[in-house]
């Protein structure tokens, strides 16, 4: 009987996997409300891929151009699970002629698998948009478009220092206006990973370092007054005695004696 209630136990369970497999498995179309949001992008992008990172400290928009593609699919990669889909939002779609639709366009769709995030498009060819999250001062991305790839930067922040700052891979090209620096790319290869830092972390960083250095330079100096003052003092009360010359070394008597 007890196997029995085990068995049902294990059918009861499995049934409720089963049943759940959006939340385990992933899957589904997104919610509409999720994806239609007040976002302005910047259509007029020289780059095939443009990503701005200064909308916001836990958010970025990306601008994706596609030709001859009926679907894209995004994903970011983990450590620890693997490849998992992204969260998007504010989703949006430019067709060649300028015109701009939202998620309300029957033909602009976005759905929410166990790894990845699969748009449908309303047109082979235009540009799709759309907003996700990031935290700290580390970002990166797969790249999901073939061609240049650009990416905005908070204003006030660089890269270019190391242990401050990372890029892999290097930027071919990096630009600063109105206080935001720009990296561009013309082939990233799969992926682009970055970490920034502000500039005022580079005033604090080199301030720290000068007053351990002056730190560092006075304890040298007073390290060394110290062995000074205490050879003196050994000279003074006459420990430090040459006993080379002394009378077995026909040098003439000790001191005291002369």
């Amino acid at each position: 009987m007890s196997r029995n209630r085990r068995l049902l136990a294990v059918v009861a369970l499995a049934a409720l996997v089963f049943l759940s497999g959006c939340s385990v498995f992933g899957g589904g179309e997104i919610d509409e409300d999720d994806l239609v949001g007040e976002q302005e992008y910047d259509w007029e992008t020289n780059a095939t891929a443009s990503y701005d990172l200064s909308v916001s400290s836990s958010a970025y928009t990306a601008v994706l151009t596609v030709r001859n593609e009926s679907s894209l699919t995004i994903r970011q990669s983990t450590a620890f699970q693997g490849d998992q889909p992204i969260s998007v939002e504010s989703l949006q779609f430019r067709f060649e002629n300028g015109t701009v639709v939202n998620a309300t366009h029957p033909g602009l769709t976005a759905t929410e698998g166990s790894s990845s995030t699969e748009f449908g498009l309303p047109a082979s060819d235009g540009a799709v948009a759309f907003t996700a999250p990031r935290t700290g001062k580390e970002w990166s991305t797969e790249v999901f478009v073939d061609g240049s790839h650009e990416v905005h930067l908070p204003e006030s922040t660089r890269v270019g220092i190391p242990f401050l700052s990372r890029t892999s891979p290097s930027p071919d090209r990096e630009t600063v206006e109105d206080d935001q620096m720009t990296l561009f790319w013309e082939d990233p290869g799969s992926s682009i990973s970055l970490q920034y830092y502000l500039v005022r972390d580079l005033y604090i960083f080199g301030s720290i370092l000068g007053l351990s250095l002056i730190i560092g330079v006075v304890g040298i100096v007073h390290y060394v007054r110290q062995i000074r003052q205490a050879r003196q003092k050994r000279e003074d009360v006459g420990l430090d005695i040459d006993y080379d010359d002394d009378e077995f070394g026909g040098g003439g008597p000790p001191p005291g004696m002369r």
